[in-house]
């Protein structure tokens, strides 16, 4: 159900950038600095009430684990969001009674 809402979402959308671009000048494409970018994920993050994680800008190809939440300087670098926690340590593995 989630993928047909999310495909009727997607066609909406290119319609309607369909219909703009056809009436609208192009304008041209803004290079949203890496800071502003970690601050508006940030803002978002926190008034949903997430915490422990971290938001690292890295170089596009060398994202590691982490998820790509967005690009930055004009897509030269990578915006990945790391939930701080999600993943037991090797200390508390050994911990854990058997």
């Amino acid at each position: 159900m989630k993928t047909w809402k999310l495909a009727a979402m997607l066609f909406l959308c290119a319609s309607a950038l369909a219909q703009t671009s056809e009436t609208a000048p192009a304008a041209p494409t803004a290079r949203k600095s890496c800071d502003d970018l970690k601050a508006e994920i940030s803002k978002k993050l926190d008034a949903k009430g997430v915490t422990s994680y971290t938001l690292d800008a890295v170089d596009k190809g060398k994202e590691g684990d982490g998820k790509v939440v967005g690009t930055c300087d004009g897509g030269t670098k990578s915006m990945v969001y790391t939930r701080a926690g999600a993943a037991p340590s090797k200390a508390a593995e050994d911990k854990k009674p058997q």
